[in-house]
């Protein structure tokens, strides 16, 4: 073989190793489109905060109302419990704020270590299948972020504000399961099929 051709062989070698390193970097620091502003992952629920930071007042997706509870001058309605075919399920409503001030779900926090940085959220919430005697946690990503609403900058005095939460789906014999939200009385909700 000649000096020639080694060269050019190496400095190809050489080049596709180089483009293979940097469509990997950039694939891995890519995937913005999963993020939102605050870093936490989306969902399919709609957006929950505006561009001061705060809740934004908003109206439920759907008009069906599944659950409704109160507490402590809070309403918590809960509009849908979708089984997801990727094994998750995904609890979609509003929360309005009947206090004398803004509202801000600190009593709503994980009390689990690892979910603390998630501030006033849902991140404390949990699903819980009676019949399987089996308590749901809100799912997480691997830098401990909920996929859950935080409710950032919190929510004005007579405001309301969208929410969700994903959990881990229950078996599919499961046809409903109890939401249970800190310092709010338990909701029945009936689960539906996603696509």
């Amino acid at each position: 073989m000649n000096l020639r051709r080694t060269t050019t062989t190496r400095r190809a070698l050489a080049a596709a190793t180089i483009s293979a390193g940097l469509i990997l970097s950039v694939t891995g620091c890519g995937g913005d489109g999963d993020k939102s502003e605050g870093g936490s992952a989306k969902s399919s629920a709609p957006a929950q905060q505006g561009g001061d930071g705060k809740a934004k007042p908003s109206v439920p997706a759907a008009d069906k109302t599944l659950a409704e509870v109160k507490g402590n001058d809070i309403t918590v309605k809960v509009t849908s419990a979708t089984r997801d075919q990727g094994g998750f399920l995904t609890v979609t409503g509003s929360v309005t704020n009947n206090t004398s001030g803004i509202w801000v779900a600190n009593e709503w926090r994980s009390p689990e270590t690892e979910l603390q940085g998630n501030g006033g959220s849902l991140a404390g919430a949990s699903v819980v299948d009676q019949e399987g005697k089996k308590k749901y946690l809100v799912l997480r990503d691997t830098q401990g972020r909920c996929l859950c609403t935080k409710f950032e900058g919190g929510i004005d005095q007579g405001k309301s504000a969208d929410w969700f939460a994903q959990f881990p789906a229950p078996p599919e014999g499961t046809k409903s399961v109890q939401l249970q939200v800190p310092t709010m009385p338990p909701a029945q909700l009936n689960l539906t099929e996603g696509e």
